[in-house]
């Protein structure tokens, strides 16, 4: 094999390497434990009636989520995503406040006005990794 493309050949070997070290140290950022599609979260940011289906003339839909052993501001992004259509919604980046805890994010409509009747997805992003990809409907 000529000397150049062995260069090449290592030169790809290494980028692998640093791009898999790269990954490895993103995922050790945080340990999504439990992430459920939820009507609401109380004043103590836990769950109110885990749910994948929904009404008719829903406006707002929560995903509550709970972590451990996370490195302190991990920015992570809910991307909330219309399947029925294939639309994109809204990505949401959020920073995750303490090592250990429970949190939420939203989707709501503007004025209370209803969510459209579908197929909902819900990603839970670190960098370029799902952590937890949930689905709900509207009827």
């Amino acid at each position: 094999m000529p000397r150049s493309n062995r260069w090449f050949i290592l030169s790809l070997f290494m980028t692998a390497c640093l791009l898999s070290a790269c990954s490895i140290e993103q995922w050790g950022k945080i340990n999504l434990t439990d992430a459920q599609i939820v009507t609401a979260v109380d004043e103590k940011l836990m769950p109110v009636q885990i749910r994948d289906i929904f009404p008719r003339g829903t406006s707002k839909v929560s995903c509550w989520m709970q972590w451990r052993n996370a490195k302190i501001n991990t920015q992570l992004v809910a991307k909330w995503h219309y399947v029925t259509d294939d639309i994109r919604i809204l990505d949401y980046n959020f920073t995750i406040p303490k090592k250990d805890g429970t949190g939420s994010v939203n989707l709501s409509m503007p004025s209370d006005k209803p969510l459209p009747s579908g197929q909902y997805r819900l990603d839970i992003v670190l960098g370029r990794r799902v952590l937890k990809s949930l689905t709900f409907r509207i009827e």
